[in-house]
């Protein structure tokens, strides 16, 4: 069976979609027959280290999305193409396309008029014009089935997995920087997406009667509209909350090891790497209830309610003051991250690959 891997994600920054994409990619290049047989087509601007060992085929002079729309079909117009990252070449035929949610759909107040307008396009016409979709949860199957009407079996779940912190070696220096001591703080990750519900969560913080010195850590973006009014939004409105900024995934690791827990109150996520990751790393989980939470996090998570700032509160209390339950949640969570794994993602892909390849040869 002979496919390509669409590898604009190579020339972008790693967030959640393109960590996917590069891990798949490196396990379905270690299952390979041959090593190196499989091939990444990338447009010039790309990085040089993403992936791991498949050969690398630049393309096109362009880059962005023009490069997608217009250099990658043509480069691969007689190839099946695969496209892991929610985009790719609208009008190309062979091609195999991941869609990792519906949230253009599902929480339509969360993005510009422009983008929403943009993508509802985009998912359209991939999914009327490619031969079959993949996603990462059974939520977001079912999501992509009600929202793009197409039939349950043209859609093929391949579930993300954690185990590439097994190659990343913890940066202790991100505690001293923090000024934190192990055990001594509550991990909180988030972005500027309001669905992420940071504002609730640091909300509930003042609510939680904790230790003298102990912190809430916030890692990734910060403004003023999180951080309670400060011209440069470096300084929260709680002293509690520190704003660690951008961490790298050695920083992250760390963090995740030394929390007494971790708080993911989001309101919506095609599947939630974060909670995943910290389980991994032996931090219990607090997490809410929505959309793919409960499927990705099992029995393995304290489920909290994200529409209420007093319940996140709660929860994060129960937490802290009872080190029984912190220990269960812990075992439970290693128990639960360990059950997915990039070897076991990149089986089901290329079992998915396999059964189109055969479907088009009977056809």
């Amino acid at each position: 069976m002979a496919f390509v891997i669409n590898g604009k994600f190579t020339s972008q920054r790693i967030t959640g979609v393109q960590r996917v994409a590069s891990e798949l990619t490196r396990a379905l290049n270690a299952r390979a027959l041959i090593p190196g047989d499989l091939t990444l087509v990338v447009p010039r601007n790309a990085h040089t280290t993403q992936s791991g060992q498949e050969r690398r085929r630049v393309c096109g002079w362009l880059t962005g999305n023009l490069w997608e729309q217009l250099a990658l079909p043509l480069a691969t117009r007689a190839e099946m193409l695969v496209s892991l990252c929610n985009t790719g070449p609208l009008f190309k035929r062979r091609h195999i396309v991941m869609i990792h949610d519906m949230a253009i759909y599902d929480t339509a107040s969360a993005f510009t008029r422009k983008f929403r307008l943009w993508y509802r396009v985009v998912f359209s016409m991939l999914s009327r014009n490619s031969q079959h979709l993949l996603t990462v949860s059974s939520f977001s199957k079912e999501r992509i089935v009600h929202h793009l009407g197409v039939p349950a079996s043209r859609v093929s779940v391949i579930r993300p997995a954690v185990d590439h912190f097994d190659r990343i070696d913890s940066d202790l220096g991100v505690l001293a920087r923090l000024d934190l001591q192990p055990q001594n703080y509550c991990l909180m990750v988030g972005s500027l997406d309001p669905r992420k519900n940071l504002a609730r969560g640091l909300a509930a913080v003042d609510q939680v009667k904790c230790p003298p010195g102990f912190k809430f850590v916030l890692a990734g973006g910060s403004n003023t509209r999180v951080f309670g009014g400060t011209p440069d939004g470096d300084k929260p409105a709680s002293k509690r909350i520190v704003p660690a900024g951008f961490v790298t995934d050695g920083e992250l690791k760390a963090l995740y090891e030394n929390a007494t827990c971790f708080v993911f109150p989001s309101l919506y996520e095609g599947f939630g790497l974060p909670p995943l990751e910290a389980m991994y790393c032996g931090c219990p989980v607090i997490a809410s209830r929505e959309a793919s939470l409960p499927e990705v996090c099992g029995n393995a998570a304290l489920y909290c309610d994200a529409n209420s700032i007093d319940d996140i509160a709660s929860k994060i209390s129960l937490m802290l003051d009872d080190p029984i339950l912190r220990e269960m949640y812990r075992r439970r969570g290693l128990a639960q991250a360990r059950a997915y794994g990039w070897h076991e993602a990149a089986e089901q892909l290329y079992d998915a690959l396999a059964s189109i390849d055969r479907e088009q040869a009977a056809a």
